[in-house]
């Protein structure tokens, strides 16, 4: 019982830097156009005090409470021609658990860790647009990488609880189809593969999004999820105590808003909740930010 009890502990190391409030996938169905892009700032925050383990949810987070994570990004998309797009995402992230003061002292804690966590750089590519009159339908495929940037750490004991990431370098590739009509109305799908480093299990993340896209207002609902290809189970047959290589699943869905306020800037706000996963913490987030289109 007591070492169950110790890793229950530890456990939220392999989900305490999953979650983001806007981490649904950088890869959208729109293209920006020859030299043309955006560049927006945001924020976001979100907590859990419930995680899902396997086979059952346990309420509370070990040591911390409850968690929260902060984060400042910076989002970035140009267009290198009509057909080609860059995306750039570069996150600096602030986990705070919410232990006692005692806990704190007597276990030789801290409360917070912040740092620069993953920057990502993607290339879009839009090789098919097929016009059907009064709607269209779009082909992309993307390929991109995610690398830690600072020297965050993964492995400090009951201190990995808050831990900001899992430094992982993860090789992406996604494709995606997009239906949109004059009207404004869109749908659209994607599903990537993901193909982690340092032992952390690959995954496939599938997103689909139904919106409305217009001049002076968009607006989508999204269900976004992740499935791990290999990892292990917290407590399960293999686990031994490193939990970068635990897999991880889970079901989000989520609204975006945006809406043009002065020229070329706009703002952009959103929320999403976890409804169902595997070694994650129950999330629900929200965001806002400042957008500028060029």
């Amino acid at each position: 019982m007591i070492k169950r009890q110790l890793l229950l502990i530890l456990a939220v190391t392999a989900f305490g830097y999953v979650n983001t409030a806007h981490s649904q996938s950088p890869i959208s169905g729109f293209m920006q156009g020859k030299g043309k892009g955006n560049v927006s700032v945001s924020f976001s925050s979100e907590k859990y005090d419930d995680v899902y383990f396997v086979p059952e949810k346990v309420e509370g987070v070990p040591v911390f409470n409850k968690t929260t994570i902060t984060s400042t990004s910076i989002y970035a998309t140009y267009g290198i021609s009509d057909q080609v797009d860059v995306v750039m995402v570069l996150p600096y992230v602030t986990a705070k658990g919410h232990a006692t003061d005692e806990v704190l002292t007597n276990l030789g804690l801290e409360n917070k860790r912040q740092g620069f966590q993953d920057v990502s750089v993607f290339v879009k590519y839009s090789p098919f647009n097929f016009d059907f009159g009064s709607s269209s339908l779009r082909l992309i495929g993307a390929v991109g990488v995610k690398t830690p940037l600072s020297n965050y750490k993964v492995e400090e004991g009951f201190q990995s609880i808050i831990a900001i990431g899992n430094r992982s370098t993860t090789v992406s590739t996604t494709g995606m189809a997009m239906f949109k009509m004059n009207s404004g109305v869109f749908a659209s799908g994607q599903v990537a593969g993901n193909y982690a480093s340092n032992d952390v299990p690959n995954s496939v993340t599938t997103e689909l999004k139904v919106g409305y896209a217009a001049k002076s207002f968009y607006g989508d609902v999204f269900i976004a999820n992740q499935k791990s290809t290999g990892g292990v189970d917290i407590f399960g047959e293999g686990f031994a105590g490193y939990f970068p290589t635990t897999k991880v699943n889970y079901t989000k869905i989520g609204v975006d808003l945006y809406a043009p306020v002065y020229k070329d800037w706009g703002v952009s706000a959103g929320a999403s909740t976890l409804v169902a996963g595997r070694n994650i913490g129950q999330a629900t987030g929200f965001y806002g930010g400042l957008v500028y289109k060029f």
